[in-house]
């Protein structure tokens, strides 16, 4: 097993194999101050006050003066980079009624104009900084925090304090102009107007049932239109000044710099902090209260049926306690995990009955402590046909049974085997756990107010709560989760008249009998009872392909694998499979069918075992299963560790040499699909996902959206006719990454993918089936059935695919990249007529067509045109003239520094490589990889645009209301002159 330091692994990009050897790193960081404020040692941190929790000591924690707490780390992954976080405790449940959408108006408002950013200065800034907005720049709003989020790569003591003094300065200072409120609501009415729709209107209907006399009723982030525009200056100055004040502010940051230098930036930065005027209480959210008569029993309250003709049925009852504030204890955590594993209890039977063929499609209990408003046990089910009750009548049916009875010792066994696997992988996977993902568990724990415990502190409770755990014990946890204050339903439903609320409440108030066949029985299943493959075979060829240590294994059956033995993830494993031809083999009636495989392939079981078998040999095992069907290729796609690397090899070679064709998943993924396809015209968003790939495909009906009608007509003897000989073809490519045992692993790989029967290699015809890209011309119109303001619109452009040009596809991305900032600079401009466009490249690898660049924007139907516009005239710019250094550097650096991360990890050389043994000239091509997205000169950009924008206008697409014509340029420009 290798051991290349990431450092190294972004060498690879650029230099020689043979000097891929590990070398020290030297760094030298300037002194700073040392913090002063930092929890001294024996005294309890603040997030751990009242706790039993054994601390993490990799955690360091402090208090200001001030008030403002923080916490750091030193964490390596990704190397050179920090994350930072500053949460507010102020959400839209802070908000009076006049003030409804000011959270998230000030999270849009501090980007905006700062202290030490001017206006429009903090995109381009973080650029400069190496940082991606959206991903690595974001914030989001809650109904109960604000959370400014920054992960900088490439940081160095002088960027890490540039970037918290720009941090500071958004939080501290930001400038609360009536100019810059005016100019930041029509953005934030963009977004409300995209969020909008027939979903939206559900979700508030259901919010407003089943927290009836709660602030978190009314009180989503995003605000009402009336109070929006009604924002002044002041007004949002008063809400600022009210929270946004050092005591109600949490600053978390980790990353790969001395946890030292980390609390004295946030010290220095934030240190002199003063909260204006008197500090206010936050509002009291409320409790869920039982309207007067109603039965202490079974407190059935406040019931909702929404009408919707564009969503598909889901019913959702609730049982609500109050949320207090929890002591949390090693006992109260204990306690939780007990609570977890009733509910999976539930939920195993509930899918069981599912599969078999139920009244519903999918049902989950799960519990929730939601907005510090509700403790809250959620039953979410969705029926299979108009007959809620019998579906509800199941669901509880199966609910009273876990009430009435304790689980059996085989059930709570199994259970527990799942949850330790997961506590388990936590433990071996501590060292590799990303910054991001450490900076936001504090948030998290913040916002609940719990404690955070260390991976091997939560494997220690769940072990003592295991050896106390008794039937009886689940018994009574499973009891109390449905025991509550009140019971509060809300059923979402295409058809009026279909129910109401009275006979929803008489169902819920009705005694059900217990459902005893919903208990999981049969008989075990072992690995060592099922067949072997085949003889094992023979390995032909083996080596290194000449990128660090990464080795080609070819066997006789003509199956090749690529390995890379490495420590750096400990307890991780990453599995990829390809087969067969991908798109390319199915034909043109075959479009539900490959629909259905993404659902039902794997739901089919492999030879005699279904399923519930399948779920059986999981068991206390770390298992993935993804299936996909790309382009050029099928695939299998699983994380899973050393110890079950064996197993899970085998089970993906099984799938191949022996399928099983159980018709119980391919009846449930056609009813999914049918409950689905509805929903799709409810937005513009909807539109696209149902018609984008297929239309920018010139209509190939292998990859239309299949309609009800398609779905009833398919049978699952014609789904097996059509996947058997599928899962025969090849070529076959295994690659493993991860930490295992190389020698160990080809034995296995001889007795499971070698011993494949040979595989039915493709013809030439479909190896050379490609797709069109549509003609440019009048534009394409498709219609939503949502609200009479949303609309979307496309443009694209054809470009290539393959290997042969793979390096100028990644001289597009940098190309795009350019685009997209100036698109959202252009469609900003226009006072919100769009929320967030984005353009983006495809170019497709394993195929030699449908590559395209497309740009789409969700926007007003009346500013279809001005996109349009815009995007043609942006194409025809970068065609016409090279960008400026500034602009082509703000993307280079954030491409630069994401290549430069994502390569410290297994899966960025896995896909870089996948499609290696079928085209050697990936691992060629990988040499150039960093120097193509950060050595494009701007002359040769300007040349890419030439090529595919210069020659063609672009394809359009826009998705409008139901009813309403396209809008042109001339009627959208009097709209204009008219607000």
């Amino acid at each position: 097993m290798t051991n290349f330091s990431r450092a190294v692994r972004r060498l690879a990009l650029f230099l020689p194999a043979a000097l891929l050897v590990p070398q020290p790193i030297l760094a030298q960081e300037p002194a700073v101050p040392a913090p002063q404020y930092i929890t001294p040692a024996g005294e309890t941190p603040w997030i751990y006050e009242g706790s039993d929790v054994p601390r993490d000591e990799e955690w360091t924690f402090g208090e200001l003066p001030n008030g403002l707490r923080y916490a750091v780390r030193k964490n390596g992954v990704p190397p050179d980079q920090v994350s930072v976080r500053v949460r507010i405790d102020a959400g839209s449940l802070h908000e009076e009624d006049s003030e409804r959408g000011y959270a998230h108006l000030l999270e849009h408002l501090l980007f905006r104009e700062s202290q030490y950013l001017k206006v429009g200065a903090a995109i381009p800034t973080w650029q400069r900084l190496g940082a991606t907005f959206g991903s690595d720049t974001n914030a989001h709003t809650s109904p109960t925090e604000t959370v400014f989020k920054l992960d900088l790569p490439n940081t160095n003591a002088a960027k890490l304090a540039e970037s918290m003094k720009l941090l500071s300065g958004m939080v501290r200072s930001p400038v609360l102009s009536d100019k810059n409120v005016k100019a930041e609501v029509p953005i934030v009415l963009a977004e409300k107007r995209e969020r909008g729709g027939a979903s939206e209107r559900a979700g508030n209907a259901s919010r407003e049932v089943l927290f009836a006399g709660q602030r978190l009723a009314n009180r989503i982030p995003i605000g009402t239109e009336e109070t929006l525009r009604a924002a002044t200056g002041d007004s949002v100055s008063a809400f600022y000044k009210r929270w946004y004040r050092p005591e109600n502010v949490v600053v978390v940051a980790a990353g790969d710099i001395d946890p030292m230098v980390l609390a004295a930036e946030i010290e220095k930065w934030f240190g002199d902090w003063q909260g204006d005027g008197p500090a206010v209480a936050a509002p009291d959210f409320g409790d869920p209260v039982a309207p007067a008569g109603a039965d202490p029993a079974n407190p059935v309250g406040e019931i909702g049926v929404i009408v919707e003709p564009d969503l598909p049925r889901s019913f959702t009852y609730t049982i609500m306690r109050p949320w207090r504030p929890v002591q949390d204890t090693v006992a109260y955590n204990e306690g939780l995990l007990r609570d977890a594993l009733a509910q999976a209890l539930i939920n195993r039977r509930l899918e069981s009955r599912a599969r078999s063929g139920g009244s519903y499609l999918y049902a989950q209990v799960s519990q929730d402590d939601v907005s510090r408003s509700s403790d809250m046990t959620f039953v979410t089910f969705a029926p299979l046909t108009s007959d809620w009750k019998a579906a509800l009548d199941d669901i509880r049916g199966v609910i009273a049974d876990a009430l009435a009875t304790p689980p059996t010792q085989e059930e709570i066994d199994r259970e527990l085997a799942e949850f330790e696997i997961v506590f388990k992988s936590q433990v071996e996977q501590r060292r590799v756990l990303p910054g991001p993902q450490l900076a936001d568990d504090i948030v998290n724990a913040v916002d609940i107010r719990e404690a955070v415990a260390a991976p091997e502190t939560v494997l220690t409770v769940f072990n003592s709560m295991k050896q106390t755990l008794t039937p009886e014990l689940v018994l009574e946890h499973t009891r109390a989760l449905f025991t509550g204050d009140v019971i509060r339903a809300a059923y979402v439903t295409p058809a009026t008249g279909e129910a109401d609320e009275e006979a929803i409440r008489s169902a819920l108030e009705e005694t059900v009998a217990a459902d005893t066949g919903s208990r999981l029985t049969g008989r075990a299943v072992s690995f060592e009872d099922l067949p072997a493959v085949g003889e094992p075979g023979q390995v032909t060829a083996q080596g290194p392909i000449g990128v660090l240590d990464i080795e080609k294994v070819e066997f006789a059956n003509g199956v090749k694998a690529i390995l890379w033995s490495n420590d750096a993830e400990p307890g991780r494993v990453a599995v990829k499979v390809r087969f067969g031809a991908g798109y390319r083999a199915l034909d043109a009636e075959d479009a539900v069918y490959a629909n259905l495989g993404s659902s039902a392939l794997i739901g089919s079981g492999i030879g005699e075992l279904g399923q519930e078998e399948l779920d059986r040999l999981a068991t206390g095992r770390k298992f993935g299963f993804d299936f996909e069907t790309g382009d050029g290729a099928f695939t299998f796609y699983a994380q899973t560790r050393e110890a079950d690397l064996d197993e899970q090899l085998y089970l993906f070679a099984a799938k191949l040499a022996m399928p099983g064709w159980d018709p119980n998943p391919v009846i449930r993924a056609k009813a999914a699909g049918k409950l689905a396809y509805e929903s799709y015209a409810a937005s513009p968003g909807g539109i696209l996902q149902r018609d984008l790939e297929y239309l920018l495909r010139d209509s190939d009906p292998r990859f239309q959206t299949p309609t009800p009608e398609m779905f009833d007509a398919a049978t699952p003897e014609k789904f097996r006719e059509v996947w058997e000989p599928l899962l025969k073809q090849g070529p076959v490519e295994v690659l493993v990454f991860g930490e295992f045992d190389k020698a160990a692993t080809i034995e296995t790989l001889r007795k499971t993918f070698g011993a494949l029967p040979a595989r039915e290699e493709p013809s030439a015809a479909i190896l050379n089936r490609g797709v069109d890209f549509p003609e440019a011309g009048e534009t394409v119109v498709r219609h939503h059935r949502g609200d009479a303001n949303q609309a979307a619109a496309v443009v694209a452009w054809p470009s290539g695919a393959g290997v042969d040009n793979l390096r100028e596809s990644r001289h597009l991305e940098v190309l795009t990249s350019v685009f997209n900032n100036r698109l959202m600079d252009a469609m900003r401009e226009h006072a919100g007529a769009s929320y967030s466009p984005v353009v983006r490249s495809e170019w497709p690898s394993d195929v030699k067509s449908g590559g395209r660049i497309a740009a789409l924007a969700q926007l007003r139907p009346e500013d279809v045109p001005v996109f349009f516009a815009e995007a043609e005239r942006i194409a025809k710019e970068l065609a016409s003239e090279p960008v400026s250094q500034d602009e082509y550097d703000r993307v280079v650096e954030p491409l630069r520094q994401y290549v430069s991360r994502a390569s410290t990890g297994n899966l960025f050389w896995l896909y870089q490589l996948e499609g290696s043994t079928v085209d050697a000239r990936r691992v060629d091509m990988l040499r150039y990889l960093l120097a193509d997205y950060t050595e494009v000169p701007p002359a040769q950009l300007q040349a890419l645009a030439q090529k595919y924008f210069g020659s063609r206008a672009g394809w359009h697409l826009a998705i409008i209301p139901q009813g309403q014509e396209l809008a042109t340029a001339a009627n959208a420009g009097a709209a204009a002159a008219s607000r």
